[in-house]
This record gives structure tokens, sequence and C-alpha cells, in this order.
């Protein structure tokens, strides 16, 4: 496999890559966008950091790419929508440089309260003037956080370490988490409103995208200070300035622009505003560590293994994968078996777990169960990254559910949908926790084996109907490997289902169609 570093990457994890016997590792430390496009195609990995553009057409040209891999946190750089449509796995490293940010954070918040830029340019034109630029404690203000995650409660710790009180806005924080690191969870407006410093660190979403704006600016303290050591564009750039010229901000730190590099920046002519080029994860002990990060990251994917940080499929550990691999590989064949029985186009299915399912996520399962789904039905391939995606445009609407109802059997997969006017129903299990079985279809309980080429006949329960059935694929040359019959009650209505070893042809569906006590047949492929 060949793997492209289309950015400066450690040699720590270059070394990683290489010491795989079958990995081809291209270190390219500068990738032009012309050459990225040009190059992709005979790539299966790609590990960049914040320069290489991976964008639609990148990882559309990409046709052997199953992954790419950001050596930091922001991904704003990769289209991870489009890289979800084509199947390929999109992973960061945000561990690796949460240290670094979290000191750059303070290293800006310290500078910015003590005015220590302005005075060092002072000391060095010759003038020693103590007085010129006051500055302002850190104990006792009021910090205003907006983002929990990694970074921001690296920050918290320290600002706590101050005797700094903090605020946190994060929608997606818990309590429990607040508690532990001693702060305050507020809306957003709370924290605008009471800070005298206030810190971004959330991701750059549609969401976050100019957060800080006029309007926020508005609620603020007059005097307040501002740090966006995180993502270019969560603060509106002109929104700042405006605040700025009229004072209401007293200062800004800055390690990220909306643009970069930020030669000319109009922010960059105010003496209140310090900024870097981008240092957040510019230590020795950054680089090292997410470019470590990602290269076993990339060597896992590529292996099969569980993957970690991955932005657009469910990432679980080898234990719990180990656990749930066998409800996967039933959740798919009991997908593809669904939508070839169902006659008609589907627009909802219910999908209800029954037993040890429901102790641990199911979002692997539920992926595996939509790609079932829309494997036989589509030209390209599906895989369970990109197979949820393709399901919403294609408006299949998924509802699960988990039950913990008395049951046949200890666990328990069923699939319910309605196509016309027309109930389809099938539900099914592991025996022995690891033979995949259909236990019932549409009410009817059996034992079928979903596996290869399936005929599914709806009769009579009706004496000689077996033999009958028998006799055609006979004639045909076709050899039955497994015959399970559910039927209501003693001469009502039956399903039977039958493995044969290759398909039936068109006229021998047509001979068992014009059988005596045949209500209807299809042929389903699982495979």
């Amino acid at each position: 496999m060949k793997i492209l570093i289309s950015d400066n990457l450690s040699d720590e994890g270059v070394k990683i890559l290489e010491q795989e016997k079958d990995f081809e590792v291209d270190l390219r430390k500068k990738t032009s966008a012309e050459e990225l496009l040009e190059i992709i195609g005979e790539y299966d990995a790609l590990i960049v950091r914040s320069a290489s553009q991976v964008t639609g057409e990148v990882l559309e040209a990409g046709s052997k790419l199953q992954v790419v891999g950001r050596a930091g946190v922001g991904v704003d750089n990769i289209d991870v929508t489009a890289a979800t449509r084509r199947g390929v796995i999109v992973m960061n490293a945000p561990e690796g440089n949460t240290i670094s940010a979290a000191e750059l954070t303070m290293a800006h918040m310290i500078s910015l309260s003590r005015n220590l830029t302005q005075s060092i340019n002072l000391l060095k034109t010759g003038k020693w003037d103590r007085t010129a630029h006051v500055g302002r404690e850190l104990m006792g203000k009021t910090l205003g956080v907006v983002g929990l995650g990694r970074i921001g409660a690296e920050v918290v710790k320290r600002s706590r370490a101050f005797g700094m009180k903090v605020l946190v806005f994060d929608p997606y924080a818990s309590e429990e988490l607040a508690d532990r690191l001693e702060v305050q969870l507020c809306e957003l407006a709370e924290v605008l409103e009471k800070a005298d410093l206030i810190t971004v660190h959330c991701p750059l979403t549609d969401g976050t995208k100019h957060l800080i704006n006029d309007a926020a600016f508005e609620k603020m303290k007059d005097g307040v200070r501002i740090l966006n050591c995180a993502r270019g564009g969560i603060i509106h750039e002109g929104a700042l300035q405006r605040a700025l010229e009229s004072g209401k901000v007293a200062g800004a730190a800055l390690d990220v622009f909306e643009e970069e590099p930020a030669k000319d920046h109009p922010l960059l002519k105010f003496d209140n505003v310090f900024a870097t080029p981008h240092l957040g994860a510019t230590t020795v002990e950054a680089q090292q560590g997410v470019a470590v990060q990602i290269a076993r990251q990339v060597v896992d994917a590529l292996r099969g293994r569980p993957v970690q940080n991955a932005l657009n499929m469910p990432a679980i550990s080898a234990d719990l994968l180990e656990l749930i691999r066998p409800y996967v590989d039933l959740a798919e064949k009991l997908g593809q078996f669904f939508v070839q029985i169902a006659r008609g186009a589907i627009s909802r299915v219910n999908v209800t777990y029954h037993g040890e399912m429901n102790d641990h996520d199911v979002r692997p399962i539920t992926a595996a169960l939509l790609r079932g789904i829309l494997q036989p039905i589509l030209n390209r391939p599906v895989n369970y990254v990109s197979a949820p995606m393709i399901a919403q445009e294609r408006g299949i609407n998924l509802v699960e559910s988990k039950s913990t109802a008395p049951a046949d059997f200890a666990n328990l997969i069923t699939l319910q949908s309605k196509v016309g006017d027309e109930e389809i129903e099938v539900v099914g299990t592991l025996f022995g926790h690891k033979e995949p079985r259909i236990v019932r279809i549409n009410g009817y309980h059996l034992d079928a084996v979903p596996n290869g080429h399936m005929l599914i006949v709806r009769n009579s329960d009706a004496p000689g109907v077996i033999r009958h059935i028998s006799t055609i694929l006979a004639d045909h040359q076709i050899n039955i490997a497994n015959m399970n019959v559910g039927r209501d009650v003693p001469g009502g209505e039956a399903v039977t289902v039958v493995n044969i070893d290759s398909q039936l042809s068109e006229e021998g569906l047509a001979d068992m169609a014009a059988l005596r006590n045949i209500h209807a047949i299809q042929q389903v492929m699982l495979g």
C-alpha cells in the first residue's frame, strides 16, 4: 500500500509507517494543489497538516484512497462531507498538540494582561519606562471559555491555578466534567456579559463560524480582552476591528486568522493586538506527538483494525469490535435480504435491537445494516463510512430503538418497514454467538441461513409443495443446500426459504411460479 505525506511530518511518524513491510511511503514536504490532484490516484492513504487542501476534487481523483489523516486537530482543510460520500475515513490527531496549544493560550493571556509585547518593544528602542504600559493581574478575574474540549479543559486547569473564576459555554459539556474542573456552565450570552477575558477553543463549523460577531461584542464588558488560539473565523475579524477601534475591546491575542498567512492584515496595525503565526502546535513535543499519533492511526485503518479519532465513522475499541463483529455481519446480511424482498422503494426502516447489543454503541451495527440495504440497489461501492450519508441522500430514514421486552431469543435485530400497502418484517439472531440466522419473516417463524443464493417462496401449506419445488430445481440442475419452512397454522399459509448452490434462471422461476399452491417467489443473493 502506498502512503503519501504531502506536508512536513516529524521523522518519528514517518518511521512508524516505514516499519510496515508492505507500505511504500512517499514524503513530499511541500506539495502544490496541482501536484496533489495529479498524483493522488496512486495512493491508499494521505497524511496532511494544514497546508495541503484536500478538496472534493482531490478526493474524487483519489480512486484508491481509503483514509486521510490530519496530523493535528482542525480539519477545515479537508472536505469531510465529500470524503464520507466517497467512503474515505477522515481522522485527526487531537491529543498530540493539546498541551502546546493550551500553553500558548496562557502565554498570550499573560502577555495580553501585562502588555509584554509593547514593553519589550519600547525597551528595545532604548527607553526604560516602567509606567508606560501598566498591566492587570489574572488573579480574581473572570475568564470566559467557549468550548470545553481537550484544549479548553487544559486552559481551564491552568487558569484555575492563576486564581481565576471560569465560566464556560459548551452545549455538549457535561455537568460532571464542569464539576471536576470547578467551572460553571453558562449560556453564551452570560459568558459574554460577565467575562473579563474571553478565549475560544471550539472547532470551526457552520455553527461556530463568526460566533463572536458585532452582536456578541455589544454584550461584552467595556475593556474586555479576547483570545483566539483555536481556528480562524470563529471571531469575525471585521467585528473585532470595530470593537478595537471603539475601545470596547482593550486588547486581542490571535494565533489564527481566517486567511493565512496574514501578512498585511489590518488587525496587525493595532498596538494592542498580539499575534503569532499559527504556533499552537509548533513545539518539538507537539510535532512528534501528532506525527506518531496519526501514523499509528493510519496503520490501524489500512490494516482493518479499530480506528481512533475518525471524524466520519464510529471509532471503537478492539475488545468491543470483537464482541459486536458477529452482529455487524448479521446486520449487513439482514439489510441485503430485507431490501431484496421489499416490493418497491423503501423510505423508512425501523430497526430494533434486543439483548447484549443494547449495552454498547450500536452505530457500527446500524452502519452495516445501511450498507446491506444500499449495496444491492446501487451501482457504486458502499462502505460503513459512506452508507449513512448515501441513505440520507436517497431519502431512506432509519429509526433506531432498543428493546428490553421478553423475546424468543436472547439477542435479536428486527427490521420493519411499509412498502406500499405491504408491511415487511425480518428478524435475525445469532446461534452460538457466531452463526447468523433469519428466525422470522413477516410473522412466520423459521430457521434460515442468510447466505448465498436464496429463494423465498410464499405458498399454501399443502402436501406435495416441497416435492414440487425440489423437482423444479432438479430439472434446472440446481442443488439444494438447505430448506426451511415457516407456517402460521397447519394447512394455512407458509413461507419456504431455500438455499441453493447457484442462481435459478428466469425460466426456472417461471416454472416454479406456475406450480399449484405457489403464491409468490423471490430470488435474493447475499454476499
